[in-house]
């Protein structure tokens, strides 16, 4: 891997507002932009050909995004807010990251929002909102490589502004320091990892929830009922790796109750998080 120079720009001078992301050597270009500044914007670099996320958040609290494609971005995302006045478009929006390129056709971004709906599905860190993509795309297998990069430089910038909507689970390692939680029926295996702490698939949460756990603990709690309903944790145990943003959180998740990360998880040894 080599090092990314990549060149943000904050249009109106904050990063709340409309802001603009180039990786050296590459034709394409990143555009995020806010749902209240859409109506108003007419900018010539957004009406292009390309495709683009919209970020949601759902009532539990949870991460929902619906990626598309255009030929005209900026219009369809217009569409997008014309749509949800008249009830046709159920979902509420906040953000919208479109990725524009001077290259691309229909073909090639068909193919990308298969791919990127892909990808978001398997990293499952967000709920995909989109129901159909166009599958059967015949490209050249060059034009299919040059896609394949494409879609590695919107990775790259997405997760740079702040999305991890395309960021794979973290993988252990042949030196990987495992971690272990353990009460209350429950028994989790996992990993110190960049975002937090990863917990393994296989891993056994509590057989109950602690009458307390709503009002002492209420985000975890809900985070709980939420990989519960989106099938990452069933019959008690989870059917894939899920990161959690810190140990507290996925300790509380794993044992049903408030916890504290820094004493429930701890080494094969039995030393807690906190002395390691």
């Amino acid at each position: 891997m080599y090092g990314k120079s990549i060149e943000l720009f904050l249009v109106n001078g904050t990063a709340e507002s409309l802001t603009t992301a180039e990786l050296s050597n590459w034709n394409g270009k990143a555009i995020k932009i806010p749902r209240t500044e859409v109506s108003t914007c007419d900018r010539d670099d957004i009406k292009g050909v390309g495709v683009y996320f919209l970020f949601c958040k759902e009532e539990d609290g949870g991460d929902s995004v619906y990626i598309g494609e255009a030929e005209n971005v900026l219009e369809r995302l217009k569409q997008h807010l014309r749509d949800f006045q008249s009830d046709k478009e159920d979902y509420y929006w906040n953000t919208a990251v479109t990725f524009i390129g001077s290259a691309l056709n229909k073909a090639h971004i068909r193919y990308l929002e298969d791919r990127l709906v892909k990808i978001a599905r398997e990293c499952g860190r967000y709920k995909v909102l989109t129901k159909n993509t166009y599958g059967k795309t015949v490209l050249k297998e060059s034009q299919i490589a040059s896609m394949e990069e494409f879609t590695d430089n919107i990775k790259i910038l997405i997760e740079t502004l702040g999305y991890n909507v395309l960021t794979a689970t973290p993988q252990a390692a042949d030196d990987t320091k495992y971690l272990f939680c353990k009460g209350s029926g429950a028994e989790a295996k996992g990993f110190i990892s960049a975002g937090g702490i990863t917990v393994l698939r296989g891993s056994k949460v509590s057989d109950g929830i602690a009458p307390s756990f709503e009002t002492r603990s209420k985000s975890y709690f809900r985070l709980r009922l939420q990989l519960e309903r989106d099938g990452t944790i069933v019959d008690r145990l989870f059917q894939r790796d899920y990161e959690f943003n810190a140990p507290s959180a996925a300790s509380a998740v794993v044992m049903g109750h408030a916890s504290n990360g820094k004493v429930d998880w701890k080494d094969e040894n039995g030393v807690r998080l906190k002395d390691l």
